[in-house]
């Protein structure tokens, strides 16, 4: 069995304080420094050292990190193996992700799980503000449905065929496409591409308007600045808002246009008409699975990897 000190050790790294390492694991940040107080006597060597009022890992610890990293994910695929031995599939699967990956295609997958697999108890959680990647660092999620951002761990190109593990510059990992969903624009109903909304408009025939910053700062606004720059111009923002109800009543009453995800919700009765992107560039949102490297060979979560590509699927047979 691996020393579960290494596990805490992993989260510091990517929490970076003893204080956000134990709200990850749901431990007290005393218990976290006795953790790594025995694991460093047990080894011999310092692993951490003062870093103004916090602390960082030394050298040792890093190297040690990386070692640890190569254990766990051997760790997954030995629980994937010996779980072949079970009679059938049973125990509890976590699924995370954003608000329309949960609508568009983890609600539908969960479903076709609970029908296939009654014995596998499985969660489904938002989890907004949470980091998704530390959710499953720390044992909180066993998929995590994400969109690429900055900062975040590279993808790497994908699983090669068989047992192979993809090359990444994470070793924590493994992600995995799901779904792209196009991007549309929203106007208002009074709009002069609102009569368009079967034919389409170029991003680069909105050079001249108004927009307003729509959806998760973390991924949609840089798509929008991304999207507009590849199309020729820069974004006249005026207004930005989170949720999509708010956006489309900024919409409605004439304060902007914007760029809004396929698989978002618009109120019925909000007088504002979804526009298709035609032409080059049409944005696109990328939904990735991503899971603790090694543990996609373990059944619970190779069953729910292929239900959300099946829910994926269906959805883009159907145009997303």
């Amino acid at each position: 069995m691996i020393d579960p000190r290494l596990q805490t050790l992993r989260v510091l790294h990517q929490r970076g304080t003893v204080t956000a390492t134990a709200e990850a694991l749901h431990l007290t940040p005393s218990t976290v420094s006795q953790q790594l107080r025995q694991l460093s006597a047990r080894l011999g060597l310092e692993l951490l050292e003062p870093a103004g009022r916090n602390v960082r890992l030394t050298p040792a610890a890093l190297a040690l990190v990386e070692h640890a990293d190569a254990l766990f994910a051997r760790w997954e695929e030995a629980r994937a193996d010996l779980a072949g031995y079970a009679d059938g599939v049973a125990g509890r699967l976590r699924i995370t992700g954003v608000a329309t990956a949960i609508a568009g295609v983890i609600a539908p997958a969960v479903a076709r799980l609970r029908a296939e697999l009654p014995r596998l108890a499985v969660e489904i959680g938002e989890d907004p503000g949470e980091n998704r990647f530390e959710l499953l660092l720390a044992g909180r999620a066993d998929i995590a449905v994400v969109i690429p951002a900055p900062g975040g761990p590279p993808p790497g190109p994908g699983l090669r065929s068989g047992r192979g593990v993809p090359p990444s510059d994470d070793a924590r990992f493994t992600q995995l496409p799901v779904l792209e969903e196009p991007q549309d624009l929203l106007v208002p109903a009074g709009h002069r591409f609102a009569g368009r909304s079967a034919q389409g408009v170029t991003l680069a025939e909105a050079a001249g308007e108004s927009w307003i910053r729509a959806g998760d700062p973390a991924d949609q606004h840089q798509l929008l600045l991304t999207a507009c720059a590849s199309a020729g111009f820069t974004p006249r923002v005026r207004h930005d808002a989170v949720d999509w109800y708010a956006v489309a009543a900024l919409v409605a009453h004439g304060f902007g246009i914007c760029l809004i995800p396929r698989l978002a919700p618009v109120p019925e009765r909000c007088p504002v008409v979804r526009v298709p992107l035609r032409g080059e560039p049409v944005p696109v949102r990328r939904f990735l699975a991503a899971v603790r490297r090694g543990s996609e060979r373990r059944h619970p979560v190779a069953r729910g990897l292929a239900a959300l590509r099946a829910a994926a699927g269906e959805r883009e047979a159907k145009g997303v």
